[in-house]
C-alpha cells in the first residue's frame, strides 16, 4: 500500500479586505483585517511543511467563486476552490453547466450559521439545489452552528450519494467548555457516511488567549470516534485562525493528537481524505 507524503490543508480562504462587505470581521479581529493572498499563504504552508490547500468561500457571490478561481489556476499549490452560486436559482442546472468547465472547482458552500431560519437548509428550492449538484458531482460544505446540527441530519438524509462535510466540526461551545449536547448531535450525524468532517475552526471556537490542547481534545475525541480516521480531514481556517492563534498551533493540536496513529491513518487526515473528496491528485 502507498502511504502520500503530501500534506493538504482543506479549509483555508484569501480575500481582498472589505469593510463594509466583511462585516463579520470585527475590531477585536483586527489582525485579520486585511488582504490575504495566496503569496501570503505560500510561505506560510513552506514554513509548517504543507504542500496544497483547499480555498474556501468567505463572501456570498459570484465573484467570490471567479476570484478564488483565478487564485487557484495561477497557483498549483490551491489544488481545489469551494464557490458559493445561488442554490435556489430558478436555473441552477444551467449555471452549473457553465461552473462544470472550471477543473478546481470542486464544490460549493452557503453562508448557512448566518441565516436567521434554522431551517434554511430545508427549504425545497435549497434541496433542489443539492439535488443539482449531486447530478454534476460538486461538493457540498456544511457551514453550520450546534443549534443546526439535528436539521443537517434531516438535510443530508435524502442524499446518501451526495458528498457532504461538516465544516469546523459545528463550532461546539469550547470555550464554555459545553459538550453533551452536541457530541450527541454529531454522533447521529456521523450515521450517515456520506458526510466527512474538517478539524478546521477550533481555537476560534475557544477561549482566544487562553486555550490549551486539553481543552480541544475532548471535541477531537468526540470527532475521531464519530467519524474515523477515514472520514476526518485537517483543515487550517487560515486566516482566521490568526485571531487566537498561529498556523503552526493549529497544525500541531492535530499533530498531537494523532501521534501514535498509523502512517496509513494519518496520511489520511492530512492529504488523503481531502484528495478524495475534493477529487484532486496527490
Amino acid at each position: 500500500m502507498i502511504f502520500y507524503k503530501m500534506k493538504i490543508d482543506s479549509h483555508q480562504h484569501f480575500w481582498k479586505y472589505n469593510p463594509e462587505r466583511d462585516t463579520w470581521i470585527t475590531d477585536e479581529m483586527s489582525v485579520i483585517q486585511k488582504n490575504f493572498y495566496p503569496e501570503n499563504l505560500i510561505t506560510v504552508l513552506q514554513k509548517n511543511g504543507i504542500d496544497g490547500c483547499v480555498s474556501v468561500q468567505a463572501d456570498q457571490s459570484l465573484e467570490e467563486t471567479q476570484f478564488l478561481i483565478d487564485f487557484a489556476e495561477k497557483n498549483d499549490f490551491i489544488k481545489a476552490v469551494v464557490g458559493w452560486i445561488d442554490l435556489q436559482a430558478e436555473d441552477i442546472e444551467e449555471q452549473l453547466a457553465v461552473w462544470k468547465s472550471k477543473k478546481k472547482l470542486a464544490g460549493f458552500r452557503h453562508v448557512l450559521q448566518a441565516e436567521p431560519d434554522i431551517d434554511y437548509m430545508l427549504r425545497p428550492q435549497f434541496l433542489r439545489g443539492i439535488k443539482a449538484l449531486l447530478k454534476n458531482d460538486f461538493t457540498y460544505d456544511i457551514l453550520i452552528f450546534p443549534k443546526h446540527l439535528s436539521v443537517a441530519q434531516k438535510f443530508v438524509s435524502p442524499f446518501p450519494d451526495q458528498a457532504f462535510v461538516l465544516d469546523h466540526i459545528a463550532k461546539p461551545y469550547i470555550k464554555a467548555g459545553l459538550i453533551d449536547d452536541w457530541k450527541k448531535d454529531i454522533e447521529d450525524l456521523a450515521k450517515f457516511e456520506n458526510v466527512q468532517c474538517k478539524i478546521s475552526g477550533i481555537i476560534t471556537e475557544a477561549d482566544w488567549g487562553k486555550w490549551t490542547y486539553q481543552h480541544i481534545k475532548p471535541y477531537l475525541d468526540v470527532v475521531f470516534e464519530s467519524f474515523g480516521t477515514d472520514r476526518v480531514m485537517f483543515g487550517s481556517d487560515w486566516p482566521v485562525c490568526l485571531v487566537a492563534g498561529e498556523y503552526a498551533q493549529v497544525k500541531a493540536i492535530v499533530e498531537t493528537y494523532t501521534k501514535d496513529f498509523s502512517t496509513s491513518e494519518k496520511s489520511k487526515v492530512f492529504g488523503i481524505n481531502a484528495a478524495k473528496f475534493y477529487n484532486f491528485s496527490l
